[in-house]
């Protein structure tokens, strides 16, 4: 009986654990967000009277990034979004494409990036303020016109 009554409490622990990890995802995972701006871009110079947000949302066990980007007042049009891998005030690579796809100087879009490596997502979610996020314009900001720090 005693054997039992321990099969059947580990038999609930792990339903209960189960149950937690079908909430998290149906949750989407862990969310972050982040003001843009021009100031922000490094090296820089960003547009300098553009802002933004962006609401990302990171699902390290479906290996996915969903994003729910807005800017306004960026020069010329919008052709990119991205998460780098750089610290406050560094330019880093890149290392998630949000977006690439042309949009108005004011503007918003969203969506979820699906396959991204599993270690990647947990070590955003660990160490958010070593990445950032950044919206790309041409002609005048092919590098970055606004910029946020993840964490801040």
């Amino acid at each position: 009986m005693r054997r039992w009554r321990s099969l059947i409490a580990a038999g609930a622990v792990a339903v209960a654990g189960l149950a937690l990890i079908g909430d998290v995802v149906e949750a989407g995972g862990q969310p972050m967000s982040t003001s843009l701006s021009g100031a922000e871009e490094a090296p820089g110079p960003g547009d300098a009277n553009a802002t933004g947000h962006a609401d990302l949302t990171f699902n390290q066990g479906l290996g996915e990034i969903c994003f729910d980007l807005s800017w306004a007042d960026i020069d010329g049009t919008v052709f990119a979004a991205h998460i780098h891998d750089g610290d406050a005030g560094t330019p880093g690579p890149i290392v998630v494409m949000l977006f690439m796809e042309n949009f108005a100087g004011t503007d918003s879009t969203s969506g979820c990036v699906e396959g991204v490596d599993p270690a990647l997502v947990k070590d955003i979610r660990k160490n958010p303020s070593s990445y950032y996020v950044n919206v790309h314009s041409v002609p005048d900001f092919p590098g970055g016109a606004v910029r946020g720090q993840l964490g801040d």
